[in-house]
């Protein structure tokens, strides 16, 4: 494994952290090498920026966004990072719940 790929375990689903080139980064969960949920950010300033957020089809609606959104929002409290959310499912995340409050720029 490289230096740049880190593997979590969340409830039975395995995200792997991912540089996809200069500040962006990635949570992914892989089946065959098909990216099957993911959360983006671009990383500067101390600042993660989350910039999309994909579930598949043939896992909505199991909660795997908000899975990713926590791996990266514990990301950002390891790091002493902040969030800024632009994607919507962050923006209504942010909004629907407190949880988050502590890693909000």
């Amino acid at each position: 494994m490289s230096e740049n790929k880190d593997i979590e375990q969340r409830e039975g689903i395995d995200f792997e952290l991912v540089e996809l080139g200069g500040s962006k980064y990635a949570y992914q969960y892989k089946v065959a090498d098909d990216v099957k949920a993911e959360i983006e950010w671009t990383e500067e300033n101390g600042i993660m920026t989350m910039t999309h957020t994909y579930t598949d089809d043939s896992l909505r609606g199991q909660g795997v966004a908000k899975k990713l959104l926590d791996q990266a929002a514990d990301n950002a409290r390891e790091k002493g990072l902040k969030m800024k959310a632009v994607c919507s499912y962050v923006v209504n995340a942010f909004d629907r719940s407190d949880e988050y409050n502590d890693v909000k720029a």
